[in-house]
């Protein structure tokens, strides 16, 4: 058995620490830190992240309760895909690239922090089992680790038309 199948990773914390990633990246690119690399490493583990929450773990916690919390989240995954796809055209040393930057910066701490960690997370955790979380945490990891070396970054701008579909709450 390979290593992905033994992993024990509960979805909650594997997107905590995608948030933190991401994070750190962005400071990264705002201290000028070998910004054109990290630019590029950010925008596919971005990608990469709304891909897995989209496809993954908003269908998996879909429910009454956090119906309209799921639609305000893939709306605010097309605000931030509209930015990054702005992003991608732009020369990173640009006025206007830190610009957006600063947006898409506000925009993921509002949509992670607030919104995810500070709201609905913790709603999961009181609904759901461990090994319930965990199922959808390996899922999500494997498809993670599946996508970035496709560079998903480079689906974004054609991801920027309409809000992911989402089932009806169960």
């Amino acid at each position: 058995m390979g290593a992905k199948a033994e992993t024990k990773t509960n979805v909650l914390e594997l997107l905590t620490s995608q948030h933190a990633e991401l994070d750190a990246l962005i400071g990264k690119i705002e201290r000028g830190k070998d910004a054109r690399a990290a630019f590029q490493e950010m925008a596919d583990k971005l990608a990469a992240h709304a891909t897995i929450e989209e496809k993954i773990f908003y269908p998996a916690v879909m429910s009454k309760k956090l119906d309209d919390l799921l639609h305000e989240s893939v709306e605010e995954h097309l605000e931030i895909k509209r930015v990054l796809a702005d992003m991608l055209m732009l020369d990173n040393g640009s006025d206007r690239f830190m610009a957006k930057l600063t947006v898409l910066k506000e925009n993921l701490s509002h949509h992670a922090h607030e919104e995810e960690e500070d709201k609905m997370f913790p709603m999961l955790r009181r609904s759901m089992a461990e090994d319930e979380l965990v199922a959808i945490g390996n899922r999500c990891l494997v498809m993670f680790e599946d996508l970035l070396p496709q560079h998903p970054s480079r689906n974004v701008p054609n991801e920027t038309k309409k809000a992911a579909v989402l089932p009806q709450p169960r």
